[in-house]
């Protein structure tokens, strides 16, 4: 497909290819346009995915069983507030900003080395998925511990008074290791999602953004593709991480599981016998209609301030 050109499409002579940074542009480039987009990714889809975490609980109150997302929060906001989606958001600021900024930077880092062992500088899909599978264990390393609190947040008649109680009842409890206890898990899910979201974005900027040129369009698409396919292929996943997170209380006593489930084997035995291969894919829906519009909002945003940052830094030399 040759590059759509229009009002939208911002071509670039060889000095100022934004794609095609020069070494000297600093790292900071990368960690403050990934740091913006992923605060900006979490913050604006957040409600939909509180609705997510409660369609994924395994034994849910009968107070707490929705038939879609819009339904979810609409009875969320009408009995428990309108603001009650939005619990853990901050949490989820504090860890998003520096999670995504090493993750972008890293991802950038690493791609093009391994493209040009690969192909030659050419674009290698086998580059893009293990530059995101490296970035991931980075961007997990802080994101896990926020993620543990967040969920607790937003499961149904949440304990907690707000983030701090949060923490400090989790350390007393459970002890710091509490809040890695899903890290295994959560790398299991995340590298085959970051590796088939970095590969589809990119095969589909290849597709419709040939010539790499800053196109919001092109970035907006292929996110929204990115997204939507890897958080379908990757919800047995998520369900398991959610599980070890929220260490759902009910759930567990039915199973008559004393203290904290640990590890991907046992919640993979938990999730099944708990409901069979449909519990596996409880709140795909959500999931998908989160990271669909989450992804799409990251690139676009990520590719904007890579651009926008670059050109500035260009201006300056």
């Amino acid at each position: 497909m040759s590059q759509v050109e229009g009002p939208e499409s911002i071509a670039f002579s060889s000095e100022v290819d934004y794609e095609s940074l020069p070494p000297h542009v600093p790292v900071m480039i990368h960690m403050t346009a990934g740091a913006v987009a992923g605060i900006l990714e979490h913050t604006v889809m957040y409600p939909v995915d509180s609705v997510k975490t409660r369609m994924q609980s395994l034994q849910p109150d009968p107070n707490a069983q929705y038939r879609s997302v819009y339904e979810a929060l609409k009875r969320i906001a009408r009995t428990e507030g309108f603001w009650r989606p939005f619990r853990g958001l901050n949490i989820t600021i504090l860890g998003a900003g520096p999670a995504h900024a090493l993750y972008f930077a890293c991802y950038e880092r690493v791609k093009r080395p391994l493209s040009d062992a690969i192909q030659n500088g050419r674009n290698s899909h086998l580059a893009n998925g293990m530059a995101g599978s490296v970035a991931t264990v980075l961007h997990d390393a802080i994101m896990n511990p926020a993620e543990v609190v967040k969920q607790r947040m937003q499961m149904y008649n949440s304990p907690y008074r707000g983030l701090w109680d949060c923490v400090r009842t989790i350390t007393h409890s459970e002890g710091v290791g509490a809040f890695y206890r899903s890290y295994s898990t959560q790398l299991t899910m995340n590298i085959p999602f970051q590796a088939v979201h970095f590969i589809t974005y990119e095969l589909m900027q290849e597709q419709l953004n040939p010539n790499r040129l800053y196109h919001p369009g092109s970035h907006i698409l292929s996110g929204a593709a990115a997204g939507a396919i890897s958080a379908a292929v990757t919800t047995p996943l998520d369900v398991c991480k959610t599980l070890l997170n929220t260490q759902e209380n009910v759930a567990l006593d039915s199973m008559n599981i004393s203290g904290h489930l640990s590890g991907m084997a046992n919640a993979f035995r938990t999730v099944y016998r708990l409901g069979g291969m449909a519990a596996f894919f409880k709140g795909v829906q959500a999931r998908v209609i989160y990271q669909t519009p989450s992804t799409a909002i990251a690139w676009s945003v990520y590719e904007f301030f890579k651009y926008f940052l670059t050109k500035q830094h260009r201006e300056e030399d």
